[in-house]
């Protein structure tokens, strides 16, 4: 390499490196600003909470009656292993950390009459609703933009979405989630 490619290998280096930059502080200035965009749309509207789904022992659950403390809702269908697996995981959750105030609700996106015998041959302790189609839709307006299962969200005692996760929970999820300042 001879000397006079060197100070134009430098520049190129140079502007590289400024170019870079310049895309690197773009980029964290569009994620700070749809970051906090993001927080104010989390907030859970009152259509949100104005849903209501049938239970599968019959009656309704109403989101209304959830508001005000910390909520898991794990969406789930029998078709889905994933969902499957950790059922028991999610249902003993609730069993802990109801006397701190969580609630838990399962979200069905699957034929009534499946959920219904699936869960008198495998009970769980949380209240479950058949969400159906409509909870496909719910999942892609809580985040969840390619509809997959399972998926679950925490919403704080505030009413703002607080954590998602895409795909089977692990128990450092729940660990977390449970340890997060959620109470409001």
């Amino acid at each position: 390499m001879s000397n006079t490619s060197s100070p134009a290998r430098r520049r190129w280096i140079v502007g590289g490196v400024a170019a870079l930059a310049a895309v690197a502080g773009a980029g964290g200035a569009w994620w700070r600003e749809s970051a906090s965009k993001a927080s104010a749309a989390d907030t859970l509207d009152a259509a949100f909470w104005a849903q209501r789904f049938d239970r599968p022992e019959g009656g309704e659950l109403s989101f209304a009656s959830l508001r005000g403390k910390p909520l898991l809702i794990n969406f789930w269908a029998t078709w889905c292993p994933p969902c499957i697996e950790e059922l028991p995981m999610v249902d003993r959750f609730f069993r802990d950390q109801a006397a701190n105030g969580w609630q838990v609700v399962g979200l069905a996106i699957d034929q009534p009459s499946s959920v219904r015998k699936f869960l008198a041959h495998t009970p769980v302790s949380f209240p479950v609703g058949l969400a159906g189609l409509e909870g496909t839709d719910l999942v892609r307006r809580l985040g969840n933009t390619g509809g997959g299962l399972p998926f679950t969200i925490v919403v704080n005692a505030a009413g703002a979405v607080a954590a998602r996760k895409m795909g089977k929970l692990e128990v450092t999820d729940l660990d977390a989630w449970r340890r997060a300042p959620v109470h409001g």
